[in-house]
């Protein structure tokens, strides 16, 4: 099986028809909506900013924090919704699976596409919320498309791998959402990387470039912010200056793609078997 095969006439058809019953599905039962697609991330960013920027003043040295703040976490959004979303696509389409021959990774792929038509929707009202709030555009700007692709490829390296996981063990969705849930406090999101390297003493400096070396979500975060709002938001390349582990979190998001690619590739044959 090769990641080339998507691209014939007959993994097109089926991906685009998946994606676009996904997304219909969603929200179908709903009063809103697709209008939850954006509520939900909004909802959240209320909260968090009354809380950790209106009242413990997170952010306060840093411009446009707010801004920020609401970009942080439909990023961090996108790759909940990827990686979970995978996750159980596989047994989701158990019937599907046992019925048709195709490729399987196309359904992981469709969910994640799924996942990006909602980031896409969520990302044009950050775009409003900064440009209300004067950020001035600029063709920075453009550098958000590479960083999302960053994002989507290590989200989706690991949807490939949970999804062959959870076929066998159920169990791991629980074990994933505490998982997820203490990434998004250990990635610079509610707080900036800046914070860190302040609050936690001697050793503060040497934590924020561990954050941003190990952590691919919390370099995306950052360089995301850094192109879209304001330089004073730094870059890994900022606070490392050797190259190699610079690069470290580009180079981990390529091993984790293809690592789990290849791990799915292996075990997809017998899916049919074991959903």
């Amino acid at each position: 099986m090769n990641i080339l095969e998507i691209f014939t006439r007959k993994n097109r058809l089926l991906l685009k028809a998946m994606v676009s019953t996904d997304f219909k599905l969603r929200y179908q039962q709903s009063f809103l909506g697709y209008i939850w697609s954006v509520l939900k991330p909004l909802m959240l960013f209320t909260i968090m900013y009354l809380v950790f920027v209106r009242f413990l003043k997170f952010g306060a040295d840093v411009p446009h924090f707010s801004v920020a703040l609401l970009l942080g976490i439909i990023l961090w959004n996108f790759f909940n919704e990827t990686t979970t979303g995978g996750m159980m696509s596989i047994v989701g389409h158990g019937d599907l699976l046992r019925k048709i021959h195709f490729s399987k990774y196309v359904v992981v792929i469709a969910s994640s596409m799924s996942a990006l038509i909602n980031f896409g929707i969520n990302f044009v009202v950050v775009i409003i919320f900064a440009l209300v709030n004067g950020v001035r555009p600029a063709f920075s700007w453009l550098l958000i498309l590479p960083i999302v692709l960053e994002l989507y490829i290590f989200a989706l390296g690991i949807a490939f791998f949970l999804s062959a996981v959870y076929v066998k063990l159920r169990d791991l969705n629980p074990i994933w959402e505490v998982v997820m849930q203490a990434g998004f406090y250990a990635t610079p999101i509610i707080y900036p990387i800046s914070m860190i390297a302040s609050k936690a003493g001697h050793y503060g400096p040497i934590f924020a470039r561990l954050d941003l070396i190990l952590n691919p979500v919390a370099q995306i975060v950052q360089d995301a912010r850094h192109v879209m709002i304001s330089t004073a938001n730094p870059t890994i390349w900022e606070w490392v200056s050797n190259p190699f582990p610079a690069a470290w979190p580009v180079v981990f998001s390529l091993l984790i793609f293809f690592g789990g690619l290849k791990y799915f590739t292996v075990k997809s044959q017998y899916f049919a078997e074991l959903v």
